[in-house]
């Protein structure tokens, strides 16, 4: 059954960082570029979006912080809340991405890796400050059929995705925000029982993220239990727009901003 359409949905459109560029890939892979990220944070602020994320995809596996003048440069055009995220792993990156312009940080690989981590960030920058992403694969073998994967998708770790959102959630984090390896990029819907499910196991807010192609996706994802509807290739090329996707919500009974 449907859960109750939240109060105020979001809309966060997503840049994925390479090498300074937007990208955007499929199912993690098929990488291609998708413009200049300064550009595209304006484009995105004047088009009515409510929140911004911006990830370094590679930065995690490289071994290295995110880009912080990148950073500076998106924060300097970005006039909605701004979520960065990718080679944060302790307090003091988190730090030096919040004191470059960012509003949020958004942890995962090292989140997951040394837990304790997720405690130290919500007791120096508050919980609104902090989200937690989970990457995620189908894996029948797990109690949940999903199976957290770290690294950018790379690394399965044999954890069962729900109840390490459950774990995150203990920590007081405001948001959590599951990405599906099967979905992501193919543009043929969110994955609804991931999102029901952790819904279901945590009191974060949840955002749905990966899979999105069609105005009805986002409307399902808002029944599935998301507050926040992350997107990226249907922004990216001009296949959607955030003005059309919230008429399209408002018509149908959800409460979006502006």
């Amino acid at each position: 059954m449907p859960q109750p359409v939240p109060t105020t949905t979001r809309i966060m459109p997503c840049l994925d960082m390479q090498n300074g560029r937007v990208v955007k890939g499929v199912r993690f892979v098929q990488i291609r570029d998708a413009g200049d990220p300064v550009e595209c944070a304006r484009a995105y602020c004047h088009a009515g979006a409510d929140e911004l994320a911006m990830l370094d995809i590679t930065a995690t596996v490289e071994n290295r912080p995110t880009l912080l003048r990148v950073v500076r440069d998106v924060a300097a055009v970005t006039t909605i809340p701004f979520t960065v995220g990718g080679g944060i792993r302790d307090v003091a990156s988190a730090a030096a991405v919040l004191e470059a312009g960012a509003h949020k940080v958004s942890t995962s690989s090292a989140a997951f890796r040394t837990p304790h981590v997720i405690e130290e960030m919500v007791r120096e920058f508050g919980s609104n400050r902090v989200t937690v992403a989970i990457d995620a694969a189908q894996n029948p073998a797990m109690p949940s059929g999903y199976e957290v994967y770290i690294d950018g998708g790379r690394t399965a770790t044999g954890r069962d995705a729900i109840e390490w959102a459950k774990e995150v959630d203990g920590y007081g984090v405001s948001v959590i925000l599951p990405t599906s390896k099967s979905t992501d990029g193919v543009r043929q819907g969110y994955d609804l029982p991931l999102i029901r499910k952790i819904k279901d196991a945590v009191a974060a807010e949840v955002v749905a993220s990966g899979g999105a192609g069609t105005r009805e996706h986002f409307l399902a994802a808002v029944h599935a239990g998301a507050t926040i509807l992350l997107a990226a290739s249907v922004f990216h090329f001009g296949i959607l727009t955030i003005p059309d996707i919230k008429r399209y919500l408002k018509q149908q009974g959800v409460s979006v901003r502006g």
